[in-house]
């Protein structure tokens, strides 16, 4: 499959549901997922069913499916931390390399007010360029994790 242009590729944020739990297992899962994860160890399908469930019926976050052209092409997830939300996402294997990472994640800060976060891999590169784009700048970094932050106005739209 070629990569299309970024900007003619429509795409959109839906809830994520119960019926994504294998999908998103798959994400979890995948090499490079595993490389710059916080926690780098696949995870058993029984402890990742577990998160999941837990992750849904969480009211501080927000948990959202990329979808173009009615099929799945990422994830982000926004967690509230005190006053802050973490960012977290994923695009899928055969989906990388063709921006759609910066479009969901923009998709979901426009979504969010106040202070939006995200720890990043240092040698993440393409989580890094993501960061960038949607107009985090780093605040911080240590000898694995670079940490950023978006500050957004208050009276945004909520999910």
């Amino acid at each position: 499959m070629t990569a299309s242009p970024v900007a003619s590729v429509a795409l959109k944020l839906r809830s994520a549901s119960a019926g994504d739990e294998q999908l998103f297992l798959t994400w979890r899962n995948d090499p490079l997922a595993i490389k710059n994860s916080g926690n780098p160890q696949p995870v058993s399908p029984e402890e990742h069913g577990a998160w999941f469930r837990a992750a849904l019926a969480d009211p501080g976050r927000l948990f959202f499916v990329a979808e173009s052209q009615g099929n799945a092409v990422g994830m982000v997830r926004a967690d509230k931390e005190g006053t802050e939300w973490i960012l977290s996402w994923s695009v899928d294997a055969g989906m990388r390399g063709r921006g759609l990472g910066a479009r969901m994640v923009a998709m979901l800060v426009e979504k969010l007010e106040g202070t939006v976060c995200a720890r990043i891999r240092g040698e993440n590169l393409p989580s890094l360029k993501i960061a960038k784009a949607v107009g985090m700048r780093e605040v911080d970094r240590d000898e694995s994790m670079t940490y950023w932050k978006l500050t957004r106005p208050s009276g945004g739209a909520r999910a």
